[in-house]
């Protein structure tokens, strides 16, 4: 009982953490049910499921708040919607990507933690090509293991200086939105069974993802986003390579 409670206490604050920075909260998810022993055949098509409410909620925030950019967002998507669904499809021992990942958020850490907001410029037109390259490539990394692509977009737009933190995180989250439909369909495709803590859990994943939204999109100030973005890939990180 006690667990079980613990658990929930857990889940609504990586909601808040992540959906503060614009994110689902996959990897987290994951993470969490890994370390409480949940199936591992339900753990990824559950943590796309709350991804997909939680992206959708940090999504409608950021935008309201006027940070969301089609121009920037397109091509990603564009290229990792169909990716994703076949990712879903795929079953193979992704162990070694996910270290390698591990390492690269890792490195992002230490690079995203040296930008200057106050001096960076940001807002740089971005390659076209290259970000339809990109979507791809995360898009199928993504339906493989069950995340919405967060953690690799985020970083890669921010060190590419393609726009700020807040508007970052408005592109991020509908780019997991999208991805995590796509990967949940490729999923479905293999035959989904809804099971009733699934529905407590998205409640509670809600609560945590619309306070964490909120406070990321009108009240933390991006300096302080970018160092909870740092908390987020680090525990990203730590959960690739130990489950």
């Amino acid at each position: 009982m006690y667990q079980e409670i613990l658990f929930y206490v857990l889940l609504v604050l990586v909601a808040f953490l992540y959906s503060s920075v614009g994110h689902g909260g996959a990897s987290g998810y994951l993470a969490l049910m890994a370390f409480f022993s949940f199936a591992p055949e339900t753990m990824r098509s559950t943590a796309l499921l709350l991804n997909i409410f939680v992206s959708l909620i940090a999504f409608i925030q950021y935008y309201r708040g006027g940070f969301f950019k089609w121009n920037l967002f397109w091509p990603f998507a564009l290229a990792s919607f169909p990716a994703a669904f076949i990712g879903g499809m795929i079953t193979v021992d992704v162990g070694l990507y996910k270290k390698i990942l591990a390492v690269l958020l890792l490195f992002s850490v230490v690079k995203l933690l040296g930008i200057k907001f106050k001096t960076a410029t940001f807002d740089i037109r971005q390659n076209v090509f290259l970000a339809l390259l990109i979507g791809a490539f995360i898009g199928l990394f993504s339906g493989m293991i069950g995340i919405g692509g967060g953690i690799i977009l985020t970083p890669i737009i921010l060190l590419m200086h393609w726009a700020d933190m807040k508007k970052t995180a408005a592109v991020s989250s509908l780019f997991i939105f999208v991805n995590s439909i796509a990967g949940f369909a490729g999923l479905f495709t293999k035959g989904f069974e809804f099971k009733t803590e699934m529905g407590w859990m998205i409640v509670l994943a809600l609560i945590g993802g619309i306070a964490g939204s909120y406070f990321g999109a009108n009240k933390f100030k991006s300096d302080f986003l970018n160092k909870l973005l740092a908390i987020v890939l680090i525990i990203a990180s730590i959960k690739l390579i130990f489950t």
